[in-house]
Parts: structure tokens; C-alpha cells; sequence
């Protein structure tokens, strides 16, 4: 409603001229318009509050991935406009509009996690917006999540929040699933609301809502980039990550936010700075050996990406997963969230908030259960029940990480493997305790029109190579399309 006014004269014939100069582009492109003339940043600005009005509200067609939009992002794109004839383009991300997932300070906006207990929850910019803002991004708005990130009901669908509601897949609305936590960065992403979006990921927040909207989605290393100004759920295995239509764009957006942070004890200070947005293309498949699991086999599009993969010069290793278990995985959560959830709250969160604990926010949503918790809230009455000492806490998060990595590195050593091929999520779980990296790649859609992603996954700190094979797989596969009514 705001913006209606401003919108008056971005009319429908207005919207439809840019159409083909702004869906499905990516940012070097957009740019590229913006300098020829053809495109404003306050123009392609507009384009997304009016895509975001016709499709993601109250319709026969609405997805409810946005959460909330910035007051303030169309004069913040007026100035990029005036910033770039004065020649002050920093960046690729320059003026364009990013939406971040909801559990990500920012000035503009409260930080909710989905939870009414945090509806007025004003904040600093987190460290990574700072980093974006600093590179001249514009953040167009808050995208909906599965609520505190999905660590918190239990019994919930994916992508539903008390304060956004129920999130939907463009694919197959009420039908396809649309992957948590980070599900409206996904759709927004998807659907064309934004040029990118920020998700964050603990165990497949980011690769399972990437996946199943046919996105890209990166997993970095974790301590790659800050967690600072993020609600967290757990300091041991949390990290954000770039969510984008193709893979240029998610270098572009992990360069924009890269930066190492004093305050976070796993930022990791590199030697080298990280030029993603053009050099990761020069690490291709031809000769890299990616180990295959054969229980994916039967999954025709699996099959399928890996034979393209072969035609670019991989070498395919078919390997049995190790057997290897990640006992007390939950107890990890549980037991970060105990203590993280109270460090955020005084150290990052508005200052007038009434809940400082797990076991406070409990308390507050029992008030008024049918609109803070209609689905309950499990998970969270399980952190609360959980204690440890610090022997037995450091001893889970040991035999967990030592797990996650036998479970990669065994078949590496035996096989001289660079890298692995997985299906969406499926390995999550390996790759967060082990603090492997990961991207997803859209790798086509199966017989009901859902999605699938094709992850690669490899050591610590293998980012440009992660993105130079993925993007080697998408040039040569082009597998993305569109969902078919938000064109």
C-alpha cells in the first residue's frame, strides 16, 4: 500500500516494455542495460514492487513470499541513478534490489524469524548487509521463512510462519512443497521479485528451497561469511548464502557479501580476496572426478546430469555411501540454541524486547496459541529440555564433524575425488557437520513438474570451484525455466 502511489505512473504498459529486459536476466546484463539507457535502478525497482503487488498478494495466483519491503527502496534507487551518472558504481551489485530471508538484520525493517515474539524487533544492519550496502545493493525488502528457520514446531508444513503466513511454490501452488527455511527467498527468487536474495542455512535451509524452486543456491564454508546480525539456531554449523536464478549472479552476490567479522568466532581471514565474479569461471568439470551415489541412480534426471557432466569431460565415480551415523544431530541444535538464541537477543535485537530465552519466547506464544503457534511449538519445548555439560556438548559436536567428514573423506582418498554429485538436500546433513560447502543447480523437473536440483559438493573453502563446475553445468544444460504463470 505505500507504494501505490508511487506506482501510478508505472503502468501496465510500462511494466510489459520491461519484461524482456529484466525476467530472467542476470546481473552483468541488467547492468549492461542500465548503462546503455534502456533500464533505471529506480525503474527496475518499480518492475519488482509491481510483480510483487500482481503476484504475491491476494490473488488466485499469490505465493506470500515477501514478508515486508522497504519503506524506503524506491528514492534509495532514485540515488543509485544519480550516484551512477557521478560515476560511483562500485560493484556488480550496484542498485540492485536484493530481498534477504527474515532472520537477517536490517535497518529498514524488523528482523522477525516468522515469530510474533520478534514483530518489533528493530535492528543495526547485519554484517553482510553492511557489506552489500557498502557495494551500493539496495535492499528491497524481507522475504517470508519457514519459522525460526524451521527449528521450532515440528508439525509444520515448510515456508509457514505465524507473521507470513503459508509461502507457495510457483511450480504446483498448494501442490509442490516449497523446500524451508529459506522458501519465500526461494520464490521470490523464482518468480522473478528480486534480482536475488540472501538465505541461511544450517542443515539444507538453503540447498532444499533452491532445489525446489528451481534456483540456484549456495552453502558456503562455513565462516565464509559473517552470522552476525542473524537469529541464529546454532553457531556451530549456521551460515547465510546467496540464492540466485543462475550462477553468475550467486558469485556477484557471495563476493558482495564476503568480509572477514571480529565478532564472529568462525570468520575465517583469507589471504587472497575473492574475485568470484570472474574467475570461477575458469574451473570447469573437463578431467575433475565427482563421486556418484548409487541409490540416486534410479532418479532419471540424476542419471541424466550425470551423463552431461560426461560429455564435458568428467570422470563419474559410482560409489556406496559410507555407513556412518550422525548421532545427537538434533542435541547439537538444541544445545546452540539454548545458548545462541540469548546472545542474539542481547547483543543484536531491539533492546525493548521482552524474551531473552528459548524458554521466554514458550511463555509469550502461550498467550495467544492459535496466532503465534497453531501448529505448536515442539522443537523449541525440546531445546528447553535439553541440558549437557560442556564435556558432553563438545564431545557431540567431535563425533558429529569427525562423522560428516569420514562420511566425504573416506571415498575421496580411496578414489582421488574432486568433488560430489547429490540430488537437492539428500546431503545436507554430511556437509554441515562436516563444514563442506555446497551448491545446487537446477537439473530439470520430474514426471509432476516439482523441481530438482543437482548439488556438487566439496571440500572447505572450494567455493570458486563449486561455481566454476556448476556454471559449466548450467551453460551447458540451460535446464531452468520459468514458472509458467508469473511470466
Amino acid at each position: 500500500m505505500p507504494f501505490n502511489t508511487a506506482l501510478e505512473s508505472f503502468t501496465e504498459s510500462t511494466y510489459e516494455n520491461l519484461k524482456p529486459l529484466i525476467l530472467e536476466q542476470d546481473i552483468p546484463t541488467l547492468q549492461k542495460h542500465i548503462r546503455d539507457g534502456k533500464l533505471s535502478y529506480e525503474n527496475l525497482t518499480k518492475f519488482y514492487l509491481y510483480r510483487i503487488r500482481k503476484f504475491d498478494r491476494e490473488n488466485d495466483l499469490s505465493l506470500n513470499s515477501v514478508i515486508a519491503l522497504n519503506p524506503n527502496v524506491i528514492e534509495e534507487a532514485k540515488q543509485k541513478d544519480i550516484d551512477l551518472k557521478n560515476k560511483m558504481l562500485k560493484h556488480h551489485i550496484f542498485g540492485m534490489p536484493i530481498l534477504l530471508k527474515d532472520n537477517i538484520n536490517t535497518s529498514a525493517m524488523s528482523t522477525t524469524a516468522g515469530a510474533v515474539a520478534l514483530k518489533d524487533n528493530k535492528t543495526d544492519d547485519a554484517f553482510i548487509v553492511q557489506r552489500l550496502k557498502d557495494r551500493g545493493a539496495v535492499i528491497l525488502g524481507k522475504a517470508n521463512l519457514s519459522e525460526w528457520a524451521y527449528f521450532f514446531c515440528g508439525d509444520c508444513p515448510s515456508g509457514y510462519s505465524a507473521i507470513g503466513g503459508q509461502t507457495l511454490n510457483p511450480y504446483g501452488r498448494k501442490i509442490i512443497d516449497t523446500g524451508g527455511s529459506s522458501s519465500g527467498s526461494g520464490v521470490a527468487v523464482s518468480s522473478n521479485f528480486c534480482v536475488a536474495a540472501v538465505g541461511s542455512e544450517t542443515s539444507g535451509s538453503i540447498l532444499s528451497p533452491s532445489s525446489q524452486n528451481s534456483i540456484v543456491g549456495l552453502k558456503p564454508t562455513i565462516g565464509l561469511l559473517s552470522r552476525s546480525g542473524i537469529v541464529p539456531i546454532s553457531s556451530t554449523l549456521d551460515t547465510p548464502g546467496p540464492m540466485t536464478k543462475n550462477v553468475t549472479d550467486n558469485a556477484i552476490m557471495l563476493e558482495a557479501m564476503f568480509g572477514y567479522d571480529a565478532n564472529d568466532f568462525k570468520s575465517i581471514q583469507l589471504k587472497r580476496s575473492l574475485a568470484f565474479d570472474e574467475g570461477f569461471k575458469d574451473f570447469s568439470v573437463k578431467g575433475k572426478r565427482f563421486g556418484t551415489f548409487k541409490r540416486l541412480m534410479e532418479d532419471s534426471l540424476y542419471v541424466r546430469a550425470i551423463e552431461d557432466l560426461k560429455l564435458k569431460g568428467a570422470i563419474i565415480v559410482e560409489i556406496e555411501e559410507e555407513k556412518v551415523e550422525l548421532p545427537d544431530f538434533l542435541r547439537l541444535l538444541n544445545l546452540d540454541m539454548k545458548n545462541d538464541l540469548p546472545v542474539y537477543l542481547s547483543a543484536s535485537a531491539d533492546k525493548s524486547l521482552m524474551v531473552k530465552s528459548v524458554q521466554d519466547v514458550i511463555e509469550f506464544n502461550k498467550k495467544d496459541s492459535i496466532n503465534t503457534m497453531p501448529y505448536g511449538q515442539k522443537l523449541f519445548e525440546g531445546i528447553v529440555a535439553d541440558n549437557a555439560t560442556d564435556e558432553e556438548f563438545d564431545a557431540i559436536k567431535n563425533t558429529l564433524k569427525t562423522n560428516g567428514k569420514l562420511f566425504f573423506d573416506t571415498p575421496t582418498k580411496a578414489h582421488n575425488l574432486d568433488g560430489f554429485l547429490s540430488i537437492n538436500n539428500y546431503h545436507a546433513g554430511f556437509a554441515a557437520v562436516a563444514e563442506y560447502p555446497a551448491i545446487t543447480v537446477p537439473m530439470g523437473y520430474n514426471e509432476k513438474g516439482a523441481p530438482r536440483g543437482l548439488t556438487f559438493i566439496s571440500e572447505p573453502l572450494s567455493e570458486m570451484e563449486l561455481l566454476g563446475w556448476a556454471y559449466d553445468y548450467e551453460q551447458a544444460t540451460k535446464k531452468r525455466v520459468a514458472p509458467k504463470n508469473y511470466n
